[in-house]
């Protein structure tokens, strides 16, 4: 019966204070990631924030100050494997990578949370959000600028399409881009066997959302007038 030992109205208290804290914070961080459509959404953010507020509450409960900090160690550790688990690599791009360091800071959060640091887990909570909305609008706009470096990164469409029909699909292609901000900034055509012609667009923007370009691509290629259309990313030197 040692468990009686362990239940103490202040203790449980002070540990459901902790989970709920982190409930509603991971909550919050995972609300953003779920509203982007993320690969860790809102159920994973609150878990890892919950987990990680409860591995800290227990050691601090077992062994105080010094068992807590040895935990926190291990869960900055431990989640980098979680974290790897929704980074991929697709299309040439590599994604995952912010979703990623949104489950190490939720992590955070719920670690604060479980050793009672309550406010600074708001605050990280706040900044946390603040870095996925606030900066977004800027990395776009820096994004989206050319290279100024030696290398360049070109994303380049490329469709084969009917000869006769070539115009209708480039204005189709040139709607697209402008639906979705992405000006092109060179259009190619050259002959592609004998029926055929080959247009190449480079885009202005040297950094693209895959799931955009895979819209426009799909778009494309439903036009009964396009052999085939795809997309990759050239760099020149």
């Amino acid at each position: 019966m040692k468990f009686l030992e362990h239940i103490q109205a202040d203790n449980i208290l002070d540990t459901t204070i902790s989970l709920f804290t982190a409930f509603v914070l991971g909550g919050l961080i995972g609300f953003e990631r779920q509203y982007r459509q993320r690969t860790a959404g809102l159920r994973t953010n609150v878990l890892v924030a919950v987990g990680a507020a409860l591995f800290v509450d227990i050691a601090l409960a077992l062994d105080g100050a010094a068992g807590a900090v040895r935990v926190i160690a291990y869960v900055v550790s431990g989640i980098g494997f979680l974290g790897a688990g929704v980074i991929m690599r697709q299309e040439g791009n590599i994604q995952g990578l912010n979703t990623a360091a949104t489950l190490w800071c939720s992590a955070a959060v719920g670690a604060a949370a479980g050793a009672d640091l309550v406010i600074e887990s708001v605050l990280g909570t706040a900044f946390i959000l603040a870095a996925n909305t606030l900066l977004r609008p800027i990395v776009h706009v820096i994004d989206r600028r050319p290279l100024d470096d030696e290398a360049e990164i070109l994303n380049v469409i490329s469709i084969i399409c009917d000869r006769q029909q070539s115009k209708l699909v480039m204005e189709q292609l040139n709607l697209a881009l402008l639906q979705y901000n992405y000006p092109p900034k060179d259009i190619e055509v050259e002959p592609f066997g004998n029926l055929d012609v080959q247009i190449e667009a480079t885009l202005i923007a040297t950094s693209i959302e895959a799931k955009d370009m895979n819209i426009i691509i799909d778009l494309l290629n439903d036009m009964p007038q396009v052999r085939h259309a795809y997309w990759d990313k050239n760099i020149t030197v």
